[in-house]
């Protein structure tokens, strides 16, 4: 392959390797930060440029995003009609155009509709009344949840035959069949059955799509690879690119064994390594690389850095969770206000959504601007909400909102109807929904069994409403009994995807009651004072003049192929991450490569932090430091604890920016005086 205006000469020489490789499979193992983005456009921009047709190009991603980033940037190095005819899409994109070819060979016609997740909850909604009644409390995005792993698996969505949830996946087949319409899971499962099932049309896609490429390759699942084999020809021009250290969604279907054993399918492929690293410093990369060493199942590679040495890689001991949050936060105003670091520079990751509320607390207290990434903010979760509807019913039976929400959080036999009823009630009388439900007019018109449920339902809140009054109350702890009392935690497990996403729900319910215990020992306020506290940071949610910038406060997930200047990874502990059940799950080597990538956020600087203690539903545990920690070479680390830190006087250096920093303001503040 000649040089070309494509951009050969920018790269490095493993870089170029990759670009140049056109013919047979190809597998490119691009470590983390080590260019990938642009040797997947050069080498499709340098296959143009040396004759091979653009419609016979073929490149797949997981995203419309990525797809269209990949498309704007040949598009800089090729002509515009050549660009145009490049084929640069998802795998749904890809497969919507094979089942227009295919489809009606599978008994759909070619008109076929493509359901969205809105048009899918209104089938299940429907299906699940039918089957069941407006009693039953099977939440239609759940259903989906379980249908699309069931589809993805090829198992059913229950383990037991006779579960509800089988009876529904069964009839919202047989009914999107009936409508000639498809999910998003049907897309792949069709598109992969079409190409099986007729040689003609697998073969001419074949022909069409002599050389393909796969970004991310690592993220791909079972069904994706099936694909993919079927669409290779036999001239097998297929390049895959993608990082086994960071395959990090095991949980949601993706599949390491593709990466791993790419030349079971492909066989004899080059191999090409990317491993000059872009973005971090070389103490972060040798920390990175001891860490991923221990996973035994990988490829072999070793991130390296022209960028320099760099600092050594703080490791810091906390108290507790408190202390931790106030440390970091004090840090980062620090690094802004002395060193004037931009925020946007900034990153705080951890493993568990639960670890958010006691940073965002501290964010908001020092009024630093931050955006969420990977998760709703704290109080927007649902459970949360629950909870937080509840007390302030409590406080004011006159807060409908609450009380609509709360009344089906569990659902207590208070069904759809008798809400409506209740509701044109109130506003035919002018009066709240929680009088209209004790009204005997109103009561008078429900069926024994409605009426009896809602008196219960009154009963319990007049009932918690007469407790707050009483005064001394440790409202932390009535929130705990009243958990218990409604049977909340059997209604979120039966309101969760899997264990994972209950274990995390659950956890962000033990930790408001936290946040209310820190609550009342601090303030005299009472749970008035607490519920407005949180109302007062919510404010913040619908500002949107913080948007794109700030602190970055990101679970580890979302944070893969970000970078950050200065990064804080917190809560490096045992059953956090690890987590506690990767030792049952076997996902170990999943945790950390999790941690693998957080390390590899970090540009210049990176923190870690673990706490001897955390307050756990309510209790105080002591915790112990991540089993990785004893992983890291310790010689990239310099270890100590926030005891040490708080007793060591503030260095000279930052005591005199801090001088110089407070004397330019004062003389400043006496230029500005007229006086």
């Amino acid at each position: 392959m000649k040089f070309s205006r494509s951009g050969l000469l920018a790269l490095n020489p493993p870089q170029r390797a990759a670009a140049e490789q056109i013919e047979g499979p190809v597998l490119i193992l691009a470590g983390a930060g080590t260019g990938k983005t642009r040797v997947i456009t050069t080498r499709i921009a340098g296959m143009v440029y040396n004759g091979i047709p653009a419609q016979q190009i073929l490149g797949l991603t997981f995203t419309n995003k990525a797809a269209g980033e990949m498309r704007e940037r040949v598009a800089t190095m090729i002509p515009q009609e050549q660009a145009k005819e490049l084929t640069l899409s998802t795998f749904h994109s890809l497969c919507v155009r094979i089942l227009r070819s295919c489809i009606e060979r599978l008994g759909y016609k070619s008109t076929f509709t493509i359901y969205t997740q809105s048009d899918q909850i209104g089938l299940l909604r429907r299906i699940i009344v039918r089957k069941t009644g407006k009693e039953e409390n099977l939440d239609a995005k759940l259903a989906i949840s379980l249908i699309s792993k069931a589809k993805n698996s090829g198992e059913p969505p229950s383990d037991y035959p006779d579960a509800l949830i089988n009876e529904v996946y069964e009839t919202y087949q047989k009914e999107l069949k009936l409508l000639n319409a498809v999910d998003f899971d049907d897309l792949l499962i069709l598109a992969v059955r079409g190409l099986e099932t007729a040689p003609d049309i697998r073969a001419a896609w074949q022909s069409r799509y002599r050389y393909i490429m796969v970004d991310e390759f690592q993220d791909t699942n079972h069904l994706q690879m099936q694909l993919l084999r079927l669409l290779v020809g036999p001239e097998r021009n297929v390049c895959v690119v993608g990082d086994d250290d960071q395959s990090i969604y095991g949980w949601r279907g993706a599949d390491i064994t593709n990466i791993l054993e790419f030349e079971r399918h492909f066989s004899n492929p080059v191999i090409i390594k990317l491993e000059e690293n872009y973005r971090s410093n070389n103490v972060i990369l040798r920390l990175a690389n001891s860490l991923i060493r221990h996973n035994v199942n990988r490829r072999e590679k070793t991130l390296w850095s022209s960028k320099g040495e760099g600092e050594k890689v703080r490791l810091i001991a906390m108290p507790d969770a408190e202390t931790e949050a106030d440390w970091v936060v004090g840090e980062l105003v620090e690094r802004h206000r002395i060193h004037h670091c931009p925020y946007d520079g900034m990153a705080i990751l951890f493993r568990m959504n639960s670890q958010s509320r006691v940073m965002e607390e501290k964010l908001r207290e020092n009024q630093i601007p931050y955006r969420l990434i990977g998760g709703q903010s704290f109080y927007e979760r649902r459970e949360v909400k629950d909870v937080l509807a509840y007390l302030n019913l409590f406080l004011n039976h006159a807060d409908d909102i609450s009380l609509l929400r709360v009344i089906a959080a569990p659902p207590r036999g208070i069904g759809e109807g008798t809400v409506s009823l209740a509701t044109q009630y109130s506003i035919d009388h002018k009066i709240n929904i929680h009088t209209a439900l004790g009204e005997l007019d109103f009561l008078g018109g429900l069926s024994t069994r409605a009426r009896q449920s809602v008196i219960s339902f009154l009963e319990l809140i007049d009932r918690y409403r007469s407790a707050i009054r009483s005064g001394s109350l440790n409202y932390a702890e009535m929130t705990r009994e009243l958990l218990r009392e409604i049977n909340y935690e059997s209604f979120l497990r039966k309101n969760c995807k899997n264990d994972a996403e209950f274990d995390m729900r659950r956890q962000n319910v033990a930790e408001l009651i936290e946040g209310m215990q820190i609550h009342r020992e601090r303030s005299d306020r009472g749970l008035r004072g607490f519920l407005d506290s949180v109302a007062l940071m919510q404010d913040r949610e619908d500002k949107k003049e913080d948007e794109g910038q700030g602190v970055s406060l990101i679970t580890m997930h979302a944070a893969k192929g970000l970078e950050f200047p200065i990064c804080h990874i917190i809560g490096l502990e045992e059953g956090i991450l690890p987590h506690t059940r990767s030792l049952d799950e076997g996902t170990r080597d999943e945790e950390r490569r999790l941690l693998y990538v957080g390390i590899t956020r970090a540009m210049n600087e990176l923190t870690l932090t673990w706490c001897h203690s955390r307050r756990r539903y309510g209790d105080k545990m002591p915790c112990m430091p991540s089993s990785f920690i004893k992983e890291l070479r310790h010689e990239e680390l310099e270890e100590t604890s926030w005891d040490t830190l708080a007793s060591t006087p503030a260095e000279e250096d930052f005591a005199m920016d801090l001088f110089a920093q407070m004397k330019e303001m004062l003389a400043s503040g006496r230029s500005s005086n007229p006086d």
